[in-house]
């Protein structure tokens, strides 16, 4: 088997374009995505049904990249599919952002439809990417960062410029969505690479369980993902229910946002206008966290192993957590939103590196688009709708139980790394070899 140092270098302009690629996809998703929770809320939506639509992401990563994996692997280009899929996104977010607050129905329907279409453009790019690099483990992470860039670039954007309790993070997003989609057109191609007559590739995905630590993997990235989603739908509320007292006076003007209080009923005096954190600001901290570590991604995997870098990622998840119930002073939030950096490198960026260093070249795609199905998807989902029930559920007098609710995600991070740590025998960096 060939050693890393001795494949090929990427070319230059091919590495420029898959992170170009990378850059819109997550730009687009960071777009809307923080403040989404949020702003359904301002619409006028209770916790559970904001809950349930803002779950829509992840029902949409359940449903569609199976079977778009199947269409990639076996029918049609990869980057024509992408193409397609963005341009009909666009159109998708533009309609979400003309509908108000009192068409939940059509809400949750368009929502979905959205879901559908975005949500295996996540696997497509990670599997164009995976195709076309001459080494995953070393190359990969270097072209990944630039989807933490993006959503950096467009949470500063949004946060600075935009007013991110209106419709405008949508309409920015469905921008953003037509440019990739046009974009698309120039990827490298990357035809289907299924057999023929092997009409369903995402079977043999599924034989990877057949590897006991392959399953334990699957199993647990799932079932903590679950627990993950408090952080992606609720964390922007609770920034801004947190105080702003402990923010060091030379950072306000970065951290902390003035917002008009919503409209009084029976026809009161509106509230004054009130200082909060400023959420889009505040998380960009652990998307640059993320940037800063994710280069570092390969050294860890081949000093430690998959198994140790997996369960750092997802003991981190925990910490983070625990570091929020404490509810300040505001230094130590900065330091649970920063976690973000080994929160998601070790976890997702590792799972996915993993998946493609296990699975055949033929069904490369279904792998992708497997791993996507068990964390974006299933755990994702019903982390999402558990959230919004626990946002009612620890509801008071004077807003959210902040301090209960996220001792809830501490303590399931926990139990799924210890049965990770016990269960999971998967050893250190095993580089793929092509058949």
């Amino acid at each position: 088997m060939s050693q890393p140092a001795s494949l090929p270098r990427l070319a230059f302009d091919l590495r420029l374009r898959l992170s170009v690629l990378m850059f819109l996809e997550f730009a687009i998703w960071g777009a809307w995505f923080v403040v989404f929770f949020d702003y359904l809320k301002r619409l006028g939506y209770d916790g559970t049904q904001a809950g349930w639509i803002f779950g829509n992401m992840a029902l949409g990563a359940i449903i569609s990249p199976m079977l778009v994996g199947l269409v990639a692997d076996r029918f049609i280009a990869s980057e024509r599919l992408m193409a397609g899929l963005h341009l009909v996104g666009a159109a998708l977010l533009y309609w979400m952002s003309e509908i108000g607050g009192d068409s939940y129905e059509q809400f949750f329907a368009v929502s979905l439809i959205y879901a559908l279409v975005f949500n295996p453009t996540l696997s497509l790019a990670n599997s164009i990417t995976f195709t076309h690099v001459p080494d995953g483990t070393r190359d990969f992470p270097g072209i990944r960062v630039w989807g933490t860039i993006g959503w950096i670039a467009v949470n500063f954007f949004v946060g600075s410029f935009l007013n991110a309790q209106t419709n405008q993070p949508l309409l920015a997003a469905a921008a953003l969505s037509g440019v990739l989609g046009f974009f698309s057109l120039m990827l490298p191609h990357t035809p289907p690479t299924g057999k023929p007559g092997d009409l369903f590739p995402f079977i043999k995905a599924l034989r990877l369980f057949k590897d006991p630590s392959f399953a334990v993997f699957f199993v647990i990235s799932g079932v903590i993902t679950v627990v993950l989603a408090f952080y992606y739908s609720n964390t922007a509320t609770f920034l801004q229910d947190l105080e702003t007292e402990s923010v060091p006076a030379a950072l306000k003007g970065y951290f902390v946002k003035t917002v008009e209080a919503p409209p009084a009923a029976d026809g009161a005096a509106p509230a004054a206008p009130r200082e909060v954190l400023n959420p889009n600001n505040t998380m960009l901290i652990g998307q640059v966290a993320e940037m800063i570590v994710l280069p570092f991604l390969p050294f860890f995997l081949i000093r430690w192993g998959i198994k140790w870098v997996l369960v750092v990622g997802m003991l981190c998840w925990g910490i983070r957590y625990a570091l929020f119930a404490q509810l300040g002073p505001f230094p130590l939030i900065l330091v649970g939103v920063a976690l973000h950096g080994i929160c998601f490198d070790f976890f997702f960026a590792a799972g996915f590196i993993h998946v493609d260093n296990t699975a055949p070249k033929d069904i490369r795609a279904s792998g992708q688009a497997l791993f996507a199905f068990l964390t974006y998807g299933v755990g994702m989902w019903i982390g999402s709708i558990l959230s919004g029930v626990m946002n009612d559920r620890f509801k008071t007098p004077t807003g959210v139980d902040w301090q209960s609710f996220w001792l809830v995600p501490s303590v399931g991070v926990l139990a799924a790394v210890l049965l990770f740590a016990v269960l999971f025998r998967g050893g250190g960096r095993s580089p793929r070899s092509d058949p």
